[in-house]
C-alpha cells in the first residue's frame, strides 16, 4: 500500500470511529429516556447494553489512534497489536453487561415491577434500533475494505445492539397485547444470553490474536507462493513463521541454496521471493529470510544445538521445491 493510499485509508478509519463514537452517545441518550419513560426492564437491559458498548466504542476509538502510530524505538513491530486487545475489551465489556441484565431480570421476577408507557418506550427504542443498523452496516463495511479489526468488532457489537432493541420493541408489543408482565423479565434473559454469547466471541478473536495464532487466509497464500512460484535456484525451504498483525503480516522462513552460489546472487535471489510474497498479501508485508547452504545445511546447524531450552531449532524439515 502506498503512503497516499494508506493516509486516505486511516482517515475513512478515524472518520467512522468517530462516528460510531457519537452515535453510541446520541443511541445511549434514546435508550435511557425510554427506560425512564417505561420502567422497563427489557429496555434497562437495552440501555445497559448501549453503555457498555459507549464506553468500549471510546476504548476502540483510542485504539484506532494507537494502531496507526508507526514503530518506534520502543515498540519496534508497530503498536497494531493494539487492535486485539481492543477487541477484548469490547467483548469482555458486553459479557459483564450481560451478567448485569441477568441480575437486574432475576430482581424484577422476585419484585414484581411493572413497564408503563409501552407506546412511547417502543418508539424510542425501535428510533436508536434503526440507527445503530446504519451504523453498524457502516462500520462492517468500512472495516472489512480497510481491514481493521477494532471497526469490525465494534460493527459487530453495533450490530447485537440492533438485535436487541429489536427484541425489546417486540417484548413491549406483547406485553400491551398479552398483560404478560413476566416477558419482560424473560426477553431480558435472552437478550442477556445472546450479548455474552457474542461477547465471547470477540474474546475468542482477541486470544487468538495476542497468541499469534496464525491466519488461515494469509497461511494460505504464503505456502501457495512457495509451492507454486518458488525461484528455480532455492533447492526448498523450512522454519516457516508467520503472524498478522493489523495491516501487516510478519513472515520468518529459511530458504537452502547451492553451497557455491556468491552472496550478491543469492541475495537478489531471495529479494525475488520476498517481492511475491509481499505482492500475493493483502496489506503491508515484512518477509526475513535466512540463507543456508543446501549440501552442508546440517553441518551449519550444528554450533546451535542445545543452546535453547524450549524453542526446537529444527522443528520442522525442509520442504523440497516441486
Amino acid at each position: 500500500m502506498h503512503r497516499l493510499e494508506l493516509h486516505a485509508s486511516n482517515a475513512r478509519v478515524k472518520r467512522a470511529i468517530t462516528i460510531s463514537l457519537m452515535v453510541s452517545v446520541v443511541s445511549f441518550g434514546f435508550k435511557t429516556a425510554g427506560y425512564v419513560m417505561t420502567s422497563s426492564n427489557t429496555v434497562l437491559s437495552d440501555a445497559a447494553e448501549s453503555l457498555v458498548h459507549l464506553l468500549a466504542v471510546a476504548f476502540s476509538f483510542y485504539g484506532v489512534w494507537l494502531s496507526m502510530k508507526p514503530a518506534d524505538r520502543t515498540h519496534t513491530y508497530g503498536h497494531e497489536r493494539i487492535e486485539y486487545l481492543s477487541v477484548g475489551v469490547e467483548g469482555t465489556v458486553i459479557i459483564f453487561a450481560g451478567i448485569a441484565i441477568l441480575y437486574q431480570s432475576v430482581r424484577h421476577i422476585l419484585f414484581g415491577i411493572v413497564p408503563e408507557h409501552l407506546q412511547e418506550g417502543m418508539v424510542i427504542v425501535a428510533g436508536a434500533g434503526i440507527l445503530n443498523l446504519a451504523l453498524g452496516s457502516y462500520l462492517m463495511r468500512v472495516g472489512r475494505q480497510e481491514q481493521n479489526n477494532i471497526l469490525i468488532g465494534n460493527g459487530k457489537h453495533t450490530m447485537t445492539d440492533v438485535w436487541t432493541s429489536a427484541g425489546v420493541v417486540v417484548t413491549l408489543l406483547l406485553i400491551q397485547l398479552t398483560d404478560l408482565v413476566i416477558l419482560d423479565a424473560l426477553v431480558a434473559i435472552g437478550v442477556a444470553a445472546y450479548i455474552m454469547f457474542e461477547g465471547g466471541k470477540l474474546v475468542r478473536f482477541s486470544i487468538r490474536g495476542i497468541m499469534d495464532q496464525a491466519d488461515p487466509d494469509q497461511d494460505a497464500t504464503i505456502r501457495r507462493v512457495l509451492a507454486d512460484e518458488l525461484p528455480p535456484q532455492i533447492k526448498s525451504w523450512h522454519k516457516l513463521r508467520h503472524r498478522t498483525t493489523g495491516h501487516t503480516t510478519w513472515i520468518e522462513l529459511h530458504i537452502l541454496m547451492e553451497d557455491d552460489l556468491p552472496l550478491r546472487e543469492a541475495h537478489d535471489i531471495g529479494t525475488i521471493l520476498e517481492e511475491r510474497l509481499m505482492k500475493s498479501l493483502h496489506g503491508d508485508a515484512v518477509v526475513t529470510l535466512h540463507l543456508e547452504p543446501l549440501r552442508s545445511h546440517g553441518e551449519a546447524h550444528e554450533p546451535l544445538a542445545g543452546l535453547n531450552a524450549r524453542q526446537d531449532l529444527d522443528h520442522n524439515e525442509p520442504q523440497p521445491h516441486p
